[in-house]
């Protein structure tokens, strides 16, 4: 990566205008709206809408998504007016293009990765979605595991052993104790935590955000 290229990053599952405004203050490059109701960031169209209206001009919004029908993502295109759908299920490169054709917003598409081949699959997407971000892939042992937000990580070093897209989005475990070495032993060019800056599940903590954001920047 140039060292002349800002690592950006983004606080995913944020719920309330108080949240927001700490990941502005803090100088958030994105925040993320959760739209799926097994998770507890989930929030609806109604409840996004004011939180979006108060980011946006002043951070980017993206609206996470996953394996979402058309009738979700056309509200959320045009009633709550995100920059970005991040798409985190399981979509095809044929769906994301149908997404995008649909809400002509930039796509960033989440890759579940516990090994070096699914690091791989992203480049069926490279055409297609306009940012990657690499996650962590739950083990099949764990329990009403979710798309993402679970606080656990995968072997960055998977990303050495393939050819990742240029400009990746890092996610899966990140937290303060280790966002530091994130930023010095990979290339992404965009860090996305979301369970590493709460106090408890959904429930983002500003002193977390600011440490968080501090030390990514401090790193980079």
């Amino acid at each position: 990566m140039s060292t002349t290229q800002k690592r950006q990053v983004k606080i995913c599952g944020l719920k309330t205008i108080e949240m927001v405004d700490v990941a502005i203050d803090n100088k958030a490059d994105f925040i993320g709206l959760v739209f799926f109701p097994p998770s507890p960031r989930n929030v609806s169209i109604d409840q996004a809408i004011p939180l979006a209206q108060h980011g946006r001009g002043k951070t980017k919004i993206v609206a996470l998504v996953v394996d979402a029908d058309d009738e979700l993502l056309r509200a959320i295109s045009e009633q709550v007016k995100p920059d970005f759908i991040q798409a985190h299920g399981s979509e095809t490169p044929q769906r994301i293009g149908e997404i995008k054709a649909l809400t002509r917003l930039p796509i960033i598409k989440a890759i579940k990765v516990r090994q070096a081949s699914d690091v791989e699959t992203a480049g069926q997407y490279k055409n297609i979605a306009d940012i990657i971000l690499f996650d962590a892939k739950a083990p099949d042992t764990t329990p009403n595991a979710l798309p993402g937000g679970n606080g656990i990580g995968f072997d960055w070093s998977l990303l050495k052993q393939t050819t990742p897209p240029k400009g990746f989005m890092l996610s899966g475990g990140l937290n303060l104790s280790n966002i530091g070495d994130a930023v010095t032993l990979t290339d992404a060019a965009f860090f996305d935590v979301s369970s590493g800056v709460e106090s408890s599940p959904g429930e983002k903590d500003a002193a977390l955000i600011k440490n968080f954001i501090e030390t990514m920047r401090a790193a980079s």
